[in-house]
């Protein structure tokens, strides 16, 4: 098989790939629509034909085309056993594969009667539910894809970043594009800011109309087939109202990073008239109002975060926060305009977590707030997120919660101005442009 075109690499999530080749599990890429799964496949697959893998034993199959449009798990099954090379390993590539009726059955079929290795993609969480995981006996592992990085963004744009001398003895970073043109890191960040992550507009350039344009297909495809077309599932609520759909979405991009209970959505929407459509009289209740946030989750356009009690150590069930996977798709939503940069950095801070791996939870000290406790195996890390560090009432708010803290983990405030002191007691005072790009 030949690859088309050339893409761009994502090697945070291609080396997961490569080093999980040939092994038994099931290789499940996740993530929101035209986040780049379907260009992680080919740059595995280029990755094979590299490596002297013939042509002949990697099968591709997009469930979005017409080609496999309506393939039921048999037709699935039947095609692939036609495609086998006598004697070889074939790799499969499975794009989309949740549009297939019963998909799973024919994914453990090739697992046990093939010698392959098997690659799926998804753009529903309910691809790696509890259905689906006991009928692969947890024999999968799973691969969350996000929009770009801001240092992919640099990448996929053409940006490359040149350091110079500063006059505090320093460095200094200049973005610099293909033609030689230079600009301020600050301002390139603000076009990631305005424009997001979605990988197709480095496609299209960075035009505030194209943008849209090819924002407004995620969001519709995103809302259709993943939410508003999903089939029926066991003990799962359908999704009917359009109208309340849209304002739960609106209101929750417009609230990334604020406490939210679901309870209070229904009476917030009724009470800022938002849901006077001719329709409804009341609110709708916290049951619905939670199975289309479940829905939304799934589909991967808001992640959730828990909150975490340092001093009791538990995670509390009350008052998470909501986070949109793509900013470009916030700007959509509610407008290209300034607004909570504070809250908007959060964001970006958050995914960026969620990219190196870490579990992230909101800390809770006494009545205080820590934006962000970042764990993985090996380490813990307590993250404030400001969007300035230079006045003595908002270093004093930031520090404070971190100072109650008595573990010797690391505690750092991330700002886009840290203003010239670097640490304060064993806490680190850091601009966050450079740890993005760090």
């Amino acid at each position: 098989m030949a690859i088309e075109r050339t893409y761009k690499r994502r090697d945070l999530y291609l080396n997961k790939l490569i080093a999980f080749q040939d092994t038994e599990p099931v290789k499940v890429i996740t993530g929101i629509r035209r986040c780049g799964k379907s260009s992680l496949l080919k740059l595995m697959q280029q990755h094979l034909l590299d490596d002297g893998i013939a042509s002949e034993q990697i099968i591709e199959m997009n469930f979005e085309s017409h080609e496999f449009h309506r393939f039921s798990s048999d037709e699935l099954y039947e095609y692939v056993k036609s495609k086998v090379a006598p004697g070889k390993r074939m790799y499969l590539f499975l794009d989309e594969i949740q549009r297939v009726p019963a998909w799973e059955e024919a994914v453990n079929a090739f697992r046990v009667d093939l010698d392959c290795d098997i690659y799926i993609t998804g753009s529903n969480a309910y691809l790696l539910s509890s259905e689906y995981a006991t009928y692969l006996s947890g024999r999968c592992i799973e691969i969350r894809m996000l929009p770009l990085s801001f240092k992919e963004f640099l990448d996929f744009h053409g940006f490359r970043i040149s350091e110079t001398a500063s006059a505090t003895g320093g460095t200094r970073k200049t973005i610099v594009d293909d033609n030689g043109e230079k600009y301020a890191l600050r301002e390139v960040f603000d076009a990631y800011l305005q424009f997001g992550g979605m990988p197709g507009i480095a496609d299209v350039g960075l035009s505030q109309e194209r943008a849209l344009t090819l924002l407004d297909g995620v969001y519709s495809t995103v809302v259709m087939r993943d939410i508003l077309e999903r089939e029926k599932r066991r003990g799962q609520r359908q999704i009917t109202d359009a109208v309340l759909l849209r304002k739960i979405i609106l209101f929750l991009a417009d609230n990334i990073g604020s406490s939210v209970s679901t309870s209070s959505i229904g009476n917030t929407l009724i009470s800022a008239g938002l849901l006077e459509d001719g329709k409804r009289k009341s609110a709708p209740s916290t049951h619905t109002v939670q199975a289309y946030i479940s829905a939304l989750l799934e589909s991967y356009i808001f992640y959730e975060v828990k909150r975490f009690d340092i001093k009791g150590k538990e995670l509390l069930r009350t008052l998470g926060k909501y986070y949109i996977v793509d900013i470009g798709l916030r700007n959509y939503l509610l407008g290209f305009r300034n607004r909570d940069t504070g809250h908007v950095l959060e964001n970006i801070v958050y995914f960026e977590l969620l990219r190196r791996g870490y579990d992230v939870a909101i800390g809770k000290i006494d009545n205080q707030e820590i934006d962000f406790i970042a764990s993985n195996a090996n380490e813990r890390m307590y993250v404030q997120v400001t969007e300035s560090m230079t006045t003595e009432e908002v270093r004093r708010r930031e520090l404070a919660p971190l100072q109650k803290i008595r573990d010797n983990y690391r505690k750092i405030v991330l700002s886009l101005d840290p203003g010239l002191e670097t640490n304060y007691e064993g806490i680190e005072s850091v601009q966050v442009l450079d740890w993005l790009l760090s």
